[in-house]
């Protein structure tokens, strides 16, 4: 069951993945990718794994220690429940790049690229991103506003 489940993880994501890089412009695509439940599929999977070996990933997370955390990790349920948590997690960043993106009006092209780099190392494609958010101003049109300030009352 482990293997079957790490083999359909990715394929859970993979279609929300596939129209935000290959038809960022298509109307349905804002649309299907709205929802933050499109990482729901990795997160379950996830679950499925970790519910039933709680009590071992909680001692071994609680007090993380590199050998027992490798241990866990490697094993096959570990690999499997690691797999589905980076899934899921690039899912949503890659989500929130997507819309960023397009209130900032960068080119899909760009982001796109910047996705499947983000698919790939995840860490990677979103520091790529938030350095391009650094170095481009938003444009005028832009939907994107400077945060509010913070009013602090006590």
């Amino acid at each position: 069951m482990t293997q079957r489940l790490f083999d359909i993880t990715f394929l859970g994501a993979a279609p929300f993945w596939a129209l935000m890089i290959l038809a960022p412009r298509w109307h349905r695509t804002r649309a299907i990718v709205a929802s933050p439940l499109i990482c729901l599929p990795p997160l379950l999977i996830y679950a499925v794994l970790v519910v039933p070996g709680l009590v071992e990933f909680s001692a071994v997370l609680a007090n993380p220690d590199l050998p027992a955390l490798q241990q866990l990790l490697g094993s096959p349920v570990g690999t499997a429940a690691s797999w589905a948590h980076f899934v899921a997690f690039d899912l949503f960043l890659g989500r929130w790049i997507f819309f960023d993106s397009r209130d900032r009006r960068i080119h899909p092209i760009l982001i796109s690229v910047l996705l499947v780099s983000t698919i790939m190392f995840a860490p990677l494609g979103v520091l790529a991103y938030l350095l391009i958010r650094i170095i481009r101003k938003p444009s005028r049109e832009s939907k994107v506003s400077p945060l509010p300030e913070t009013r602090w009352e006590f």
